[in-house]
């Protein structure tokens, strides 16, 4: 913490507090936030505070997010939250593309849940272009799975990095200990742990590797059994419970109000999930449950993370039976991008085959390779939003399209974003403490909120 102000008793009739009025109801506040100048005074009849900065650099504040708190000794009076100290410009950029090379932008923004943002964006383009019922079944499954697993990998972060927030240095070290199993088979898959633009509009880039299957079927009983190893060790700990029921409340009228979604509306105990209310990718012939919990607290979030990655286990098994052989691009030789990969001692590109088939044998196929590539397909004039349900709740996609080889707009709701709104409501009148606490709830990843 640094940037410690003590300050002097506000002018009489100043109202410093100039984001907040009266109604019938009770207070409202504006949480957009505001200028360091404005919270520079104390409040009427008060004659020292404390305002401190956390962040943007702090352990505790998920990456490059500013807390600005207000303090009375060690209880928090005012929060605000100050974003942008990672924007990236990616839904610009996408103006400058084409609508594959797109992809491998948005994977960047939640860098914890790259998959799910591919996701989103991928099947945007495809309503656009109007072929989502041609995609191969084989592409389908595969997305599902590698979701499902980036599910696991992203919560499994959460849980780590909220443990070691609170002291449960264990279980940081579990849950990074998992989460190289998954990032072990994305690299495997993918070619990358992390950002693999693998999907794409049509399909995936490629298909499963030799082995990959039988690879990801062996993986999952050692996660159950590690996994286990972090429930035994905070599931009714009372130290962990200490610190986390009854922590960050926020009520079920108060997710609504702020269009709060994933865990930390699911602990509130309304069952919303995209995938059963608005299912993709044929999310509603597989067999799974949405957890929930009533204590709309940090430990309720903490339990739903929990089942919520037991529950993605079972997709993923049901996805490993249903793949069968098949195609795993679209059969539209105008819209496929080139799935013919192959991992050289170069790294993975091209096969060896595909190019000796477009640079020896076919001049129209080169030609066709050519102009795909640099020019990309054109899409229909349109707009259309798509949502997914990521590990942190509603991630939407809003592409627009003029017609061209590249998007005219594209706009991402990403649930940090929105959930960062309830930084306020469930640190206000706490301990400093507590905020920790509260904000490791949320799980809030930067590159997603500023984009």
């Amino acid at each position: 913490m640094s940037d410690v102000i003590y300050t002097s008793a506000a002018t009489p009739g100043e109202d410093i507090y100039a984001g907040s009025y009266e109604t019938t109801e009770g207070t409202i506040y504006n949480l957009s936030g505001g200028d360091w100048d404005t919270i520079s005074t104390a409040p009427e009849g008060e004659k020292e505070r404390i305002v401190v900065n956390m962040g943007p650099q702090h352990p505790s504040t998920h990456g490059v997010l500013r807390l600005i708190l207000e303090l009375d000794g060690e209880t928090v009076n005012e929060v605000r939250c100050g974003i942008g100290y990672l924007h990236t410009g990616i839904e610009k950029n996408l103006e400058f593309r084409t609508w594959v090379q797109g992809v491998t932008f948005v994977t960047r923004m939640d860098y914890l849940a790259p998959f799910f943002n591919e996701a989103a964006y991928v099947l945007a383009v495809e309503k656009l272009l109007g072929i989502t019922d041609q995609i191969p079944e084989r592409a389908n499954v595969i997305r599902v799975m590698m979701m499902e697993l980036n599910r696991i990998s992203s919560h499994l972060v959460a849980l780590a990095t909220g443990g070691m927030e609170l002291g449960a240095l264990s279980a940081m070290i579990f849950g990074f200990r998992e989460r190289e199993l998954v990032l072990d088979i994305f690299e495997m898959v993918t070619g990358l742990r992390m950002n693999s633009a693998y999907f794409r509009p049509g399909g995936v880039a490629q298909d499963l590797p030799e082995g990959a299957e039988q690879n990801i079927r062996e993986t999952l009983p050692i996660l159950k059994k590690r996994m286990k190893d972090t429930a035994d060790l905070l599931v009714d700990n009372a130290i962990w419970m200490g610190r986390t029921v009854g922590v960050g409340y926020l009520d079920l009228q108060g997710c609504m109000a702020m269009g709060m979604t994933g865990p930390v509306l699911r602990s509130t105990g309304l069952p919303h999930d995209l995938r059963k209310s608005q299912p993709y990718c044929g999310y509603e012939t597989y067999e799974f449950d949405v957890p929930t919990q009533t204590s709309c607290d940090a430990y309720g979030r903490f339990l739903i993370r929990i089942a919520e990655m037991q529950e993605s286990m079972k997709i993923v098994e049901q996805c490993l039976d249903r793949l069968k052989p098949g195609p795993v691009m679209i059969e539209d030789k105008k819209i496929a991008w080139p799935a013919q990969l192959s991992v050289g001692a170069d790294g993975q590109g091209n096969s060896t085959e595909h190019i000796k088939h477009i640079m020896s044998e076919s001049m129209e196929a080169l030609i066709h390779h050519f102009k795909l590539v640099t020019e990309g397909f054109t899409v229909p004039p349109g707009q259309v939003y798509v949502a997914v349900e990521s590990p942190r709740g509603e991630l939407g996609a809003h592409v627009v399209s003029a017609g061209g080889t590249r998007p005219y707009r594209v706009h991402f709701r990403d649930p940090s974003f929105n959930n960062l709104q309830a930084t306020a409501p469930m640190s206000e009148g706490s301990m400093v403490a507590d905020v920790i606490a509260a904000v490791a709830s949320i799980d809030p990843v930067m590159g997603g909120v500023d984009r």
